[in-house]
């Protein structure tokens, strides 16, 4: 027997709906051409399955197998178009940074803004396996030494923890906004994950400025790994 939706059901599937349809209202404002190119990409795909179901005598089979190949790869065309466009929306912006590292994967605590200047040169922290992450973004030279400053901030709470600073942006040496996250996964991992939560224990104390963000989710005794600092 069938199992109907309950009323907490409904709510849940009309978000997500509404999120799907804002991301694509978001999306289509600044990428006109997402629909089509979403809708080609299903279609070929499935084109293509079919083809090949003729050709080895199977259409219907291959078929029905193509047409989920080809939602699933329109979905994954269309995510990274949404993604490119909410990057462009905030690229620029103050807290730009904070925007995509709020997209990282589980397993990353993100506190954002922890030193801010005058000149709205900014610094994020991450938190993870590889261990604590340092973000700037704002003029290159101003932030490296913002950098350096909270690096040794950071240093004091948890000494044996690696540290590795970056810097956000368009700038030579600065990691555009769209590689930012890739950067982090791409990091060694170092610490294990009850090491990662005593790290984030040690550093809640520092805090943040609680800028506002653009919009456009160690046991004590544990020996912790020594690692670079830059």
């Amino acid at each position: 027997m069938a199992r109907k939706d309950t009323p907490a059901d409904k709510p849940a599937k009309q978000g997500r709906l509404g999120q799907i349809r804002a991301a694509y209202t978001m999306t289509r404002k600044v990428d006109p051409t997402v629909g089509w190119v979403t809708a080609a990409a299903g279609f070929l795909t499935l084109a293509v399955a079919v083809a090949i179901g003729f050709l080895i005598g199977h259409p219907i089979y291959v078929g029905i197998v193509g047409l989920m190949a080809g939602f699933l790869v329109a979905t994954i065309v269309f995510g990274r178009r949404a993604e490119k466009a909410a990057f462009s929306q905030v690229d620029g912006q103050p807290g730009a940074a904070a925007a995509a590292l709020n997209m990282l994967r589980r397993g990353w605590t993100v506190t954002p803004a922890v030193a801010v200047t005058r000149n709205q040169d900014i610094v994020h922290r991450a938190v993870g396996r590889a261990g604590v992450v340092l973000i700037g973004e704002g003029s290159p030279t101003r932030v490296q030494a913002l950098l350096v400053t909270e690096k040794k901030k950071v240093a004091r709470y948890v000494p044996d923890v690696p540290i590795y600073d970056l810097q956000a942006g368009n700038e030579a040496g600065q990691v555009p906004l769209r590689k930012l996250n890739n950067r982090l996964m791409k990091l060694p991992r170092n610490l294990k994950p009850a090491q990662v939560t005593e790290v984030n224990r040690r550093l809640k104390a520092l805090g943040s400025m609680n800028l506002p963000i653009p919009k456009g989710p160690m046991p004590r005794n544990a020996r912790m790994p020594r690692g670079p600092r830059g």
